[in-house]
């Protein structure tokens, strides 16, 4: 397994970032798979992997540099630069068109895991590795980022609630479950590949969600920053797809159990409507009758507002799936 040693100082500065070249990088790799894990990523590549097949198949040197670059146990590191606190897109993909030659054929041999194809000994690399995620970003992932942030947000909300109430090592183990994890002795597990441990002691270290439920890797910049990037809550990411259960949407209405069903992690009314598409109006007017029904909780923390289900709303949801499974 990999894993990363580090301080408890270290460990305590970790933020979480919202990068949109992560995002842009799972959605790259989602239709590099083809391969969608929920109903919404399947519909997704319907829309999508037609056109970008036909991209590919234009640019051949590009589609073997995807196949290189996206290995089988390792990416190049010059496709997934370490994310930065308040970062966009154009600014982060800058970063890899900025990369030197040298270093992305470098990169290529170790996710290749064998010799460079002659068609990728070329200094162009750098340059079509941003110009494909520009195309990934651009068609496919901007028209919908607004709603991606938000859902990105719901999920670091949730985490950092969660290292107030369980600490850094419940929210860690919770990242990529079997993959992720404290080890303790100040050891941090990031996967499960026998590469050698890296001391990041002092680093910058972050933590990146993205929608793509298969998505997940980690990146650096040696000495600087470090990054481990996880997918985002299944229940977050694809919620539109999931209806709720028969004798919950029964007794509450669909709409209202939707929310419900959302709230066992601390969300906005903002993030709620970005999740589950309803109006902002009809979202408050659910969470003011699941309050006066003691389903749920609000607190302050910073300047939002957050919902949380309570024991009687954990109730309920688990005996609306209850019945639907009885059923």
């Amino acid at each position: 397994m990999g894993w990363w040693q580090l301080d408890a100082d270290t460990l305590a500065r970790g933020r979480f970032v919202i990068s949109p070249l992560a995002e842009t990088f799972a959605a790259l790799w989602l239709l590099h798979t083809g391969s969608g894990s929920h109903p919404g990523e399947r519909e997704w590549l319907t829309a999508h992997l037609p056109d970008y097949r036909a991209l590919l198949a234009s640019e051949p040197v590009t589609a073997r540099l995807v196949r290189a670059g996206l290995g089988r146990h390792w990416t190049a590191d010059f496709l997934t630069p370490a994310p930065r606190p308040g970062e966009d897109f154009a600014t982060e993909v800058a970063r890899v068109r900025a990369a030197r030659p040298a270093d992305a054929r470098a990169h290529l041999l170790l996710s290749l895991e064998g010799p460079l194809p002659a068609v990728l000994e070329r200094d162009d690399l750098p340059e079509r590795a941003a110009a494909l995620l520009e195309w990934v970003w651009e068609e496919t992932v901007r028209p919908t980022w607004e709603r991606r942030r938000k859902v990105l947000e719901a999920d670091v909300l949730a985490r950092t609630a969660r290292v107030s109430r369980d600490g850094w090592a419940g929210v860690l183990d919770s990242l990529r479950p079997g993959r992720t994890r404290w080890l303790g002795d100040s050891r941090l597990q990031v996967n499960l590949q026998a590469y050698p441990p890296r001391d990041i002691t002092g680093a910058e270290l972050s933590f990146v969600p993205v929608t793509p439920q298969r998505g997940g890797w980690v990146c650096w910049e040696d000495g600087l920053r470090y990054a481990k990037v996880y997918p985002c809550a299944g229940s977050l990411a694809w919620h539109r797809d999931r209806s709720a259960p028969a004798a919950l949407a029964t007794l509450l209405g669909p709409a209202r159990a939707s929310v419900l069903l959302l709230l066992d992690s601390p969300m906005s009314t903002t993030q709620l409507t970005a999740v589950t598409g309803q109006s902002l109006g009809s979202v408050g007017r659910h969470l003011k009758v699941l309050l006066d029904a003691g389903l749920l909780v609000r607190r302050r923390a910073g300047r939002s507002v957050l919902y949380e289900r309570t024991a009687a709303g954990d109730g309920l949801v688990a005996a609306g799936r209850s019945a639907g499974t009885a059923g």
